[in-house]
């Protein structure tokens, strides 16, 4: 007969948090520390309760753990309330505020659309992309908020009070650890409780305030010389606004500690001080420590690409796939780039490189699609798009899977089924600016006047940073000989794309016929 072993309770939690099943763990721990005080010591060891509720504060904490570094979002409250005074007239290429200081390399609007504000579209969405400056409150609210705008969300504290609310749901019976009766100089003194006690109070309760208060009695108790501590101060620094505060933390942390998560952190504080240069060189500086560390590569390429550098992110994209060749950020971003630079044979190789890794989306199949009918490979262009179509998780994503087929359409000469698809497009997204704009010159072409004014005013009114519609409405009103609101239009068109050679030359001949009057 064969003993069966029971493991030991604390052995088996700890086991469980190794496996990430950490909802197990906190259950077992919670079990550990309802015992007697002796009996918790006899299971647990010598470590006693202690290592029983430090691990039960670690599990609670990944359960809703975030990393800080990629989560960047600036909401309206942010933007609007922000008293961080920058330059209102930036020297060119050192700001990201202001789209039109770029350096060169960067696609006209001709060829790549691009965001309200200003900036072409990247090839992969993330949370810095998303933001933008709006001019004005009014139109940050009417924009739509989806990937193809830059619609700020509407407050980025909101979320931070959303996660909070985690302590709720984790423990039905009420939070966990009661901060207020905590005596956190107590805790300070012992460096190993304090740090799980830290990340739990600033994820898990979010609570930023008690954290910085442990994190400050912690650092005076390791006298100034853990740079982990000086980095969590940093971290609460910037959740509260206090930038420049948030910058000396991590320098001082730097110049004991050499880490990428520290460098990260600094660059994340100068880019939301609008110092792109300054982040870029902090990435630089870094790679002198970390050479071929892809975090820091990508971080340079995600700068250049914000500033509108499109050449110079293109190749360190490039440096990132050599150490690294399954990023999958970077070979989207790469055959974006290839796409709109007129080489969709080139894009379709990097987008099915993405397939064979595994990554399997509408939007990855709505991209094989375009490549595939612009590199004229005609007998998979639909089946792509009938998978995208499959695929696609949400009305956002089948409408614009839906715009491209008319796009198609369009390039085979099939109007009607450009109109049909340009119609579902915006039964599926009503806030289409580009739909309602094509929809507009199809009904051009059948004489349609009126019905492609009220959709082209729709709309500009949508995106005011697209130069098309604008454009569209100049020439329709000069067409029907209201030449006032033509040259309105025009010069709302050359504001959006100063480059625009047709554009110009309406407003040279709207000027003429003025003149002639």
């Amino acid at each position: 007969m064969g003993l069966e072993l029971e493991p030991e309770p604390l052995f088996q939690a700890w086991s469980y948090f190794r496996r990430r099943k950490f909802r197990q763990c906190s259950d077992l721990c919670s079990q550990l520390l309802e015992r007697p005080p002796g009996e918790q010591v006899a299971e647990a060891g010598a470590g006693g309760g202690g290592a029983a509720w430090s691990l039960k504060t670690r599990a609670l904490t990944e359960m809703v753990y975030v990393d800080e570094i990629d989560m960047d979002q600036e909401g309206i409250a942010e933007m609007v309330l922000d008293e961080n005074a920058i330059a209102q007239v930036a020297r060119p290429g050192t700001s990201l505020k202001l789209p039109g200081t770029s350096q060169g390399g960067c696609p006209s609007p001709a060829v790549r659309p691009v965001t309200q504000s200003g900036r072409p579209l990247t090839g992969f969405v993330r949370p810095s992309t998303q933001s933008g400056r709006p001019s004005t409150m009014e139109q940050a609210i009417k924009t739509p908020r989806t990937a193809l705008t830059a619609r700020p969300i509407t407050s980025a504290s909101g979320r931070y009070v959303r996660l909070g609310t985690a302590s709720m749901l984790t423990n039905p019976d009420g939070p966990f650890i009661n901060l207020s009766r905590l005596n956190l100089a107590k805790y300070a003194q012992k460096p190993k409780l304090a740090k799980a006690l830290f990340e739990y109070i600033f994820h898990h309760e979010n609570d930023v305030k008690n954290a910085l208060d442990l994190a400050a009695l912690a650092t005076e108790h390791a006298q100034f010389k853990d740079w982990w501590w000086k980095v969590q101060i940093g971290k609460c620094y910037y959740r509260l606004g206090l930038y420049r505060e948030a910058e000396k933390q991590f320098k001082s942390a730097l110049k004991q500690q050499d880490m990428v998560d520290t460098i990260l952190y600094l660059a994340k504080v100068y880019l939301r001080l609008d110092q792109p240069v300054t982040a870029l060189n902090v990435f630089k500086q870094g790679l002198d420590q970390f050479p071929g560390e892809v975090t820091l590569i990508c971080g340079i390429a995600r700068i250049y690409e914000e500033m509108n550098n499109i050449s110079s992110a293109a190749e360190y994209y490039k440096d990132v796939l050599k150490q690294d060749n399954t990023h999958v950020e970077a070979i989207a971003c790469i055959g974006s780039n290839h796409f709109y630079s007129d080489q969709p044979e080139i894009a379709l190789r990097f987008y099915r490189r993405l397939l064979q890794m595994g990554v399997y989306n509408c939007q990855l199949f709505n991209n094989l699609g375009l490549c595939c009918f612009y590199a004229q490979q005609y007998d998979m262009t639909l089946s792509s798009f009938e998978r995208a179509l499959f695929l696609a998780e949400n009305e956002e994503e089948t409408a614009d899977v839906w715009y491209n087929l008319g796009h198609v359409a369009v390039g085979i000469g099939d109007l009607n089924l450009a109109y049909q698809c340009f119609r579902l497009t915006l039964v599926n997204n009503n806030n289409y600016a580009e739909a309602y704009n094509n929809l507009a010159v199809l009904e051009m072409r059948k004489g349609h006047i009126e019905q492609a004014r009220a959709l082209l005013q729709t709309a500009s009114s949508l995106a005011p940073h697209m130069y098309e519609p604008h454009f569209n409405f100049a020439i329709l009103s000069e067409k029907v000989g209201d030449l006032q609101r033509s040259y309105t239009a025009a010069q709302k068109s050359e504001e959006a794309f100063p480059g625009h050679v047709d554009t110009q030359q309406l407003i040279k001949q709207l000027k003429q016929h003025f003149a002639m009057l």
